[in-house]
């Protein structure tokens, strides 16, 4: 059984993307793993030859950003699908985005599920369980806001290419037809030092909006929202994470106590709890 890993990147030091940690939590399950570098002014694409210097099961490959593309972030999704087809021979392709990482508590899951579903080939994908980290290391998402699952392993199969802004995958049209990875991802996307999400959040808005969007939302600043639903994480941290957790120097005053959500999120939520049904839930993939 073959494996290929790949992400795409830009920019991923002036934008604290936690990469290095995300690459590095890919190794283990790939036979090779592609990134790849749009054109980038922060020394993002050295760093990448370094690691892969280290680690010679990475390719590193290099691309142009079309940055005037604003429609929905489907710049994303083209730098995607470009690694999409241009693919080394494999029977699964392993996706991270630039701020997720793997656990290696979870590789065993991962291994057993690719195995057992290699020849089904009604299995077009694996998807797995999030955890979206917000404001620390301590705090993860708890409501509707934050989408439960998504595709992150698929067949290297020509028609299945990367959905809108990439978050997730179609195969033509359709939705994937998949089975559980029995596995998480850790999206660290919204776990950075105040000024750093701010700069972060700005920059990636331009795949969706003009300027002008851009400073009216943004000129106030960033601030961490201390009313969002979230739930401490008792669990551990990826092995590759634990020094840039320990690094962490910004306060996050949050206090579950006083987060009152909106009834409508309140009856909705009940909803949920009680019967594990999400009303309006939007899904690039159905289960088999």
């Amino acid at each position: 059984m073959r494996i290929v890993g790949f992400t795409i990147l830009r920019n991923g030091l002036l934008l604290d993307y936690p990469f290095r940690e995300s690459i590095l939590s890919a190794l283990p399950l790939c036979d090779r793993f592609i990134v790849s570098v749009g054109q980038s002014e922060d020394g993002t694409y050295e760093a990448i030859q370094e690691l892969a210097q280290a680690h010679p099961t990475i390719e590193v490959r290099q691309s142009t950003w079309d940055l005037s593309n604003r429609q929905g972030g489907s710049v994303l999704a083209i730098e995607t699908n470009k690694v999409l087809q241009d693919l080394p021979p494999a029977d699964w392709v392993l996706y991270l985005q630039a701020d997720e990482v793997l656990h290696e508590d979870d590789y065993p899951a991962i291994r057993q599920a690719m195995q057992e579903n290699l020849t089904d080939l009604r299995v077009e994908g694996l998807v797995f369980e999030y955890l979206h980290f917000y404001g620390s290391y301590e705090w993860v998402g708890a409501s509707r806001r934050w989408y439960r699952r998504e595709v992150r392993v698929i067949r290297p199969w020509t028609e299945i290419r990367a959905y809108r802004d990439a978050q997730g995958f179609r195969r033509g049209r359709k939705k994937l037809r998949v089975r559980p990875a029995g596995a998480r991802i850790f999206h660290y996307g919204w776990v950075r030092p105040p000024q750093n999400q701010l700069q972060k959040v700005r920059q990636i808005s331009r795949y969706w909006h003009d300027d002008a969007w851009i400073e009216k939302t943004f000129q106030a600043g960033f601030s961490y929202d201390p009313n969002q639903p979230l739930q401490r994480f008792t669990g551990t941290h990826p092995a590759v994470m634990q020094a840039r957790i320990a690094a962490a120097c910004w306060d996050f005053p949050y206090d579950p106590t006083q987060v009152r959500p909106p009834l409508k999120e309140r009856i909705l939520n009940w909803i949920e709890h009680h019967t594990g049904w999400r009303i309006g839930e939007f899904r690039n993939y159905r289960f088999i």
